[in-house]
C-alpha cells in the first residue's frame, strides 16, 4: 500500500478565533462578530481576496485569546457577505473551503495573522480506495439511523447528504450537522486523512446512537412508571393551584414552601429562623380568608426584605474622600477633617463602630447636603430621615403587631430603603422632635444612637434584634438647646457657624452661579457677573447664615437675564454692582454702621441671631423721677435680668465712678434697644447695658469705634458668651475696629478669618473696669450736659487713677 502526500501551498491569512463554533470545509454558515480584533481581521480579509482562516478557541469564555488559546487546525474560508448590526456588531456569511494547519503566527496585534499550510492526501492503493468506499456507505447508513432518532436534523438535510459522493465532503458535512461539543468536532476536523476521518466519524455516530437509544428507553420506562399514584399527585397539585388562586387554605402550602426556600437560601441567624418558622406554622393553621393571614404575610415580607447580611464595600481612600468633599462644599473644614480622621482609623481598625456625628448650625449652611457627599466618599448607600414634627415614639421603634395598620419604625424602613446594613442614615432636624401623650421619640432614639446598645436594636414590629453598629448615623440640628441632654451626650457635636461674607462670595462664584446657569439653560458666555455684584447681593438682598436666600436671589437674576436674552439679540449680559438694582429691585436690607461720633448713653453691643451676627445699639436716658428702671425694645427675661444686675453693680460702685449715691432715688432710668418689633434675649448684652448706663450717669461719651459683648455679674466680672465669630464679623461689617470680649473667649479668636483679625483690635476683659477703661472717652465731653446732680454744666469726674491699676485682667491682641 502506498500513498502520496502533497502540500498544495502555504499562505498568510488573517485569523479569526471562534467561540463555541467549529467551521468545516464545504460548510456555509453565518455568525456574529463583535470583538474589535475580529472585526479588524475581517476588514483585512476583504482586502485579501475575501479569504480568512477560521479556527475555534479552546475556552469560549475567554474574551482575549492568545495563540496558545487557539486550536492549531481550522478552515480556510471565503467571506460571502457582511451585514452591520446595531451595537457595532457584524453578521458574517462564510463558506468553508479547505482545512489547514497553523505553521506560525506572523502577528497578534491589532489582529491575528498566521501562515497556514493546506494538506491533501491522495490514496493510490486500490484496497484503500475500496475501504474508503465501504466506510462511506457505512457512515451514510449510520447517519440515516441517527437522523431518525434525532428529530433536530431535517429531512431535506438528510436527502442532500445522501447524494454526496466525495468522501471528504461527506465526512465534513455530516460532522457539521451533528449535535456534538466543540472538542468532539475539532477531533474530526484535525484529521487530514480521509480514511481515519471516516473511521472517527463512524465511531462518533455509533456512540451517539447508543446514547440516544438509552435515553429513549429511559423515557419509555419513566412514562410507564406514571401509575395511579402519580396521576393522583398530579391532580392534587392542580387542585392546590386552583385553591391558591381562590385563597383557600391548601393554596398556602406552596406559599409557605416559598418562604422556607428563601429562609434556607439566606443567612438570617438562629433567632430569626426560629421566629419565621413559628410564623409559617401559624400561617398554615389559619382558616381560609383570615385577616390574620395577611398580617403574617406582611410581617414575613418585611423580614425577608431587610438587609440582614448585605453590605456595600466601603472605599477607604483619604485622598479620594478629601477630593469629593472639597468638590461639593467650600469651607466646613471641621466636618471634612472629622470624616478624614474617621476613615484613617477605619483603615487601621476594620471593626470600628460607626460614630454618631451631629452637625449643628443655622439653616442653609450645608448640613444636609454634606451628609450626601460623605456617603459618596465612603461608598455607602444614603438615606435621609426627616425628624421634624415627629412626636410619636412608634415612629422610631415601630408599632406592635397587635394594632391595626401596624408597621415598622422609620429606622427599619430606612434600612429597607438603603438595601444594605451599613448605609449612611441622615437624621435630619433632630432638634425638631417633640413629645406628647404617645411617648417621647427622643427617648426612643437613645438606643438607636448608642454604639454600646444598637448592635441589637429591637423594633416593636419586628420583635427581632437588628445590628445597627455598622450604620453611620449623622444628625443635624439648628439649636442644641432643645435636644435632650442624654441624647446629646451620645453624639459628637460639630458646630457649623454661619458663612462669612468672603465664604459666601466663593460659594456663589464656584457653586451657585454655575448651578443656576445650567438650571436656566444658559451657556457660560451668556451671563457674566463680577465679584462686587455678588457682594452687593449678599449685603443688600440677603440676611442669613447660610446661602439659601442667596441662591434664590441669584435665580431671580438669572430669570431676568433669560428674558433679556430671549426678547433681544443680546448674547452676553454682564452684571455689575451698579446694575444689580435693575434686576433685584430696591435694596432690602441695611446693616447698622458705627456711630458717627462719640455719644453719651449710647453703647454698641453685639448679638447672635439664627441668621448670623448683628450689632445692637443700646440707649440709656436719665429723667427726674423716683428711681424706676424702664426697659423697652421687647427684651426677654434674661436680658432684663442683665439690666438689673448692671444697675446693682453701678449702685455698689457709684462713689468709685463719681456718681451720686442717691441717683436711683432721684432719677428714672430708661433703657431702650431699637427695633422693638424684634424679640431680643440673652446674657451677652450685660456689659453693654452697664457701659451705656455708666456713660449716661457720668456724662462720659462711649467711643464710637468700640463694640462689646459679655455677661456681667453683680461684682462686675465679665463672663464668657457664645457666637463670637458671628458677632465679630457683624462688627467688622459695621466698620468697628475695637471689640471687647470676655478673656475666656480668647480661644474663639482662632475661628475668626485672618483678614478680619488683621483689621480689628481685640480687648480681652475679665472685669467691668477694663470694659469702661476701654469704652469711655477719658476727656471731658464738649457742650453742656445735665449731670446726675442736675446742674447745667459739664463737671464730670474723670476715670479715677486707680482704674488703670485695676486693669490686671486685660490682654489686648492687635493683628
Amino acid at each position: 500500500m502506498s500513498e502520496a502526500k502533497k502540500v498544495i501551498k502555504k499562505q498568510v491569512l488573517p485569523l479569526l478565533p471562534l467561540r463555541g463554533l467549529t467551521v468545516f470545509p464545504y460548510m456555509i454558515l453565518h455568525f456574529d462578530v463583535g470583538r474589535i480584533k475580529s472585526i479588524k481581521a475581517l476588514e483585512e480579509a476583504m482586502i485579501n481576496n475575501q479569504l480568512i482562516f477560521l479556527v475555534a478557541q479552546k475556552d469560549a469564555k475567554n474574551d482575549s485569546p492568545g495563540p496558545e488559546d487557539i486550536y492549531t487546525i481550522g478552515t480556510i474560508s471565503k467571506v460571502k457577505q457582511l451585514l452591520k448590526l446595531p451595537g457595532d456588531t457584524i453578521r458574517v456569511l462564510v463558506e468553508g473551503i479547505s482545512r489547514a494547519e497553523i505553521c506560525e503566527f506572523t502577528q497578534t496585534e491589532p489582529f491575528f495573522m498566521a501562515e497556514v499550510e493546506e494538506k491533501i492526501y491522495v490514496e493510490e492503493d486500490k484496497n484503500s480506495k475500496t475501504e474508503i468506499e465501504a466506510l462511506k456507505r457505512r457512515v451514510l447508513s449510520t447517519f440515516e439511523e441517527y437522523s431518525k432518532l434525532n428529530n433536530k436534523v431535517s429531512p431535506e438535510t438528510v436527502l442532500s447528504i445522501m447524494n454526496i459522493d466525495d468522501p471528504d465532503q461527506l465526512a465534513d458535512i455530516i460532522t457539521a450537522n451533528l449535535m456534538l461539543k466543540v472538542e468532539q468536532k475539532q477531533e474530526i476536523l484535525n484529521e487530514f486523512k480521509t480514511k481515519i476521518r471516516l473511521q472517527k466519524l463512524l465511531e462518533t455516530l455509533v456512540r451517539e446512537i447508543e446514547i440516544m437509544q438509552i435515553e429513549r428507553e429511559i423515557n419509555i420506562k419513566v412514562r410507564k412508571q406514571i401509575d395511579k399514584t402519580q396521576k393522583e399527585y398530579y391532580l392534587r397539585e392542580q387542585l392546590k393551584a386552583i385553591q391558591s388562586e381562590l385563597g383557600d387554605k391548601d393554596g398556602v402550602v406552596g406559599e409557605v414552601e416559598e418562604y422556607k426556600r428563601k429562609l434556607a437560601e439566606g443567612n438570617f441567624g438562629e433567632e430569626v429562623e426560629k421566629k419565621v418558622l413559628k410564623e409559617l406554622d401559624r400561617l398554615l393553621k389559619m382558616p381560609p380568608g383570615s385577616a390574620e393571614g395577611s398580617v403574617i404575610r406582611t410581617y414575613l415580607d418585611w423580614i425577608f426584605d431587610l438587609p440582614w447580611n448585605k453590605k456595600t464595600e466601603e472605599i477607604i481612600d483619604l485622598d479620594r474622600a478629601q477630593q469629593i468633599l472639597d468638590e461639593d462644599h467650600y469651607g466646613l473644614e471641621k466636618v471634612k477633617e472629622r470624616i478624614i480622621e474617621y476613615l484613617a482609623i477605619r483603615k487601621l481598625k476594620k471593626d470600628l463602630k460607626g460614630p454618631i456625628l451631629c452637625l449643628a448650625g443655622p439653616p442653609g449652611v450645608g448640613k444636609t447636603s454634606i451628609a450626601k457627599s460623605i456617603a459618596r466618599a465612603l461608598n455607602r448607600n444614603y438615606v435621609r430621615m426627616s425628624l421634624g414634627g415627629v412626636r410619636d415614639e412608634a415612629e422610631i421603634r415601630g408599632h406592635r403587631r397587635t394594632y391595626v395598620g401596624a408597621m415598622p419604625g422609620r429606622i427599619i424602613s430606612a434600612l429597607k430603603q438603603a438595601g444594605s446594613k451599613n448605609p449612611l442614615i441622615l437624621l435630619d432636624e433632630i432638634d425638631k422632635m417633640s413629645s406628647d401623650f404617645r411617648g417621647d421619640p427622643a427617648a426612643a432614639m437613645l438606643e438607636v444612637l448608642d454604639s454600646e446598645q444598637n448592635y441589637a436594636f429591637r423594633d416593636h414590629y419586628l420583635e427581632l434584634p437588628f445590628d445597627l453598629s455598622d450604620v453611620l448615623f449623622i444628625t443635624t440640628a439648628n439649636n442644641l438647646d432643645t435636644v435632650p441632654r442624654p441624647l446629646l451626650d451620645r453624639m459628637e457635636v460639630i458646630s457649623l457657624s454661619s458663612y462669612t461674607e468672603e465664604e459666601k462670595v466663593q460659594i456663589a462664584m464656584k457653586y451657585l452661579f454655575p448651578k443656576q446657569i445650567e438650571a436656566h439653560g444658559f451657556k457660560k458666555s451668556n451671563l457674566k457677573i463680577d465679584e462686587p455684584a455678588v457682594r452687593e447681593i449678599i449685603n443688600c438682598y440677603t440676611r442669613e447664615a447660610g446661602v439659601r436666600e442667596l441662591e434664590r436671589q441669584i435665580a431671580g437674576v438669572c430669570r431676568k437675564v433669560a428674558r433679556k436674552l430671549v426678547s433681544s439679540n443680546q448674547k452676553t449680559v454682564k452684571i455689575t454692582a451698579a446694575s444689580i438694582e435693575k434686576y433685584l429691585g430696591t435694596k432690602k436690607y441695611r446693616y447698622d454702621m458705627a456711630n458717627e461720633k462719640d455719644e453719651v448713653g449710647v453703647a454698641t453691643g453685639l448679638a447672635w441671631t439664627p441668621v448670623g451676627g448683628d450689632t445692637l445699639s443700646i440707649e440709656v436716658t436719665l429723667m427726674e423721677g423716683k428711681g424706676s428702671l424702664e426697659l423697652t425694645g421687647q427684651l426677654g427675661d434674661v436680658m432684663k435680668e442683665s439690666a438689673r444686675a448692671a444697675m446693682s453693680y453701678i449702685r455698689s460702685r457709684a462713689e468709685y465712678y463719681g456718681i451720686d449715691k442717691d441717683f436711683y432715688n432721684k432719677y428714672d432710668i430708661h433703657i431702650h434697644v431699637p427695633e422693638g418689633a424684634i424679640p431680643k434675649d440673652g446674657p451677652s448684652a450685660g456689659i453693654t447695658l452697664a457701659t451705656a448706663m455708666v456713660s449716661a450717669l457720668t456724662g462720659k461719651p462711649v467711643r464710637k469705634n468700640v463694640a462689646m459683648t459679655g455677661e456681667i455679674t453683680l461684682r462686675g466680672r465679665v463672663l464668657p458668651i457664645g457666637g463670637v465669630k458671628e458677632k465679630v464679623l457683624a462688627a467688622h461689617r459695621a466698620g468697628i475696629d475695637t471689640i471687647i470680649i470676655p478673656v475666656e473667649n480668647k480661644k474663639d479668636l482662632e475661628e475668626i478669618p485672618e483678614n478680619v483679625r488683621k483689621t480689628i483690635k481685640f480687648v480681652l476683659a475679665d472685669n467691668m473696669e477694663t470694659v469702661l477703661n476701654t469704652a469711655l472717652v477719658k476727656t471731658k465731653p464738649k457742650g453742656r450736659q445735665k449731670s446726675v446732680s442736675g446742674e447745667e454744666k459739664t463737671v464730670v469726674p474723670e476715670v479715677p487713677p486707680q482704674l488703670e491699676e485695676l486693669d490686671h485682667g486685660t490682654a489686648t491682641i492687635e493683628q
